[in-house]
């Protein structure tokens, strides 16, 4: 069974970061690409970011572009979002998924307020 479990999240004042993590189980990690989404509260998902399988691929979504990194440890099955001078409009649960499927975890909250 395909699980993939985020944490990371938390309250962070603008001008702040965090970095997220995506514990992932249950399917060959180092064979698929992966993404991370978004959706902000009364909100449908926003597209972040994607990298391919071996890490040397990577999109951003206009909004996170210069302040959001994504990365990958294969040998951890573990995907990665450190994220930079958060801003309030950040605001959301976060989600990792296989690219082209949609989450299937929890999510973990980022709020970002003074």
């Amino acid at each position: 069974e395909v699980q993939l479990v985020e944490s990371g999240g938390g309250l962070v004042q603008p001008g702040g970061s965090l970095r997220l993590s995506c514990a992932a189980s249950g399917f060959t990690f180092s064979t698929y690409a992966m993404k991370w989404v978004r959706q902000a509260p009364g909100k449908g998902l926003e597209w972040v970011s994607t990298i391919n399988s071996n890490g040397g691929t990577k999109t951003y979504a206009s909004s996170v572009k210069g302040r959001f990194t994504i990365s990958r440890d294969n040998a951890k099955n573990t995907l990665y979002l450190q994220m930079y001078n958060l801003k309030p409009e950040d605001t959301a649960v976060y989600y990792c998924a296989r690219s082209g499927a949609l989450p299937r975890g929890q999510g973990t909250q980022v709020t970002v307020s003074s």
